[in-house]
């Protein structure tokens, strides 16, 4: 098994400016899309959940950029877990682009962090994330998440590739 959850993605004209570079907000679109793909294939009950008041609070969102890609480069976009608590799921996201030829490149490099809550829309607050979502990432992560990193609510840091 990889140590990362891929999307793969082809980049369309729709995606690009003026100049043929893609947009920024792109970058930002397919790590969404990535956790989209994650939880249908490797975590389908928390779609169910997320439908009864489940929400995933997209806190925080970065991309770094090492390289430009237009139309038609095809990208495969690697979801690693980052750090789990009790309430908040660190991912970090590369962005390589595959070339026809064979062989990869870095593109780019991005992190988000989100908070699970319940509730209504009104009055929401923070709640375990759900177990089914904890053993999905589980295999995603560098370092596996202990059960007593996780038990007292520790972050378990993952280190980045090079």
């Amino acid at each position: 098994m990889q140590p990362f959850y891929e999307y793969r993605h082809l980049v369309g004209f729709e995606e690009t400016n003026l100049v043929g570079n893609v947009y920024y907000v792109n970058y930002l679109r397919w790590q969404g899309r990535c956790r989209e793909m994650f939880l249908r294939e490797l975590a389908p009950e928390v779609l169910a959940d997320i439908r009864d008041d489940l929400k995933l609070f997209t806190l925080k969102v970065d991309c770094e950029f090492f390289a430009e890609i237009t139309a038609f480069d095809e990208l495969s976009i690697r979801m690693r877990l980052q750090d789990l608590t009790q309430t908040q799921i660190g991912f970090a996201f590369d962005y390589v682009r595959l070339p026809a030829g064979g062989g990869e490149e870095l593109v780019a490099r991005g992190q988000q962090r989100v908070a699970c809550m319940r509730g209504p829309n009104n009055d929401t607050r923070p709640t375990r994330v759900p177990e089914q979502l904890r053993l999905a990432l589980e295999p995603f992560a560098a370092v596996p998440a202990g059960a007593a990193a996780r038990a007292a609510g520790q972050p378990v840091p993952v280190p980045s590739e090079a």
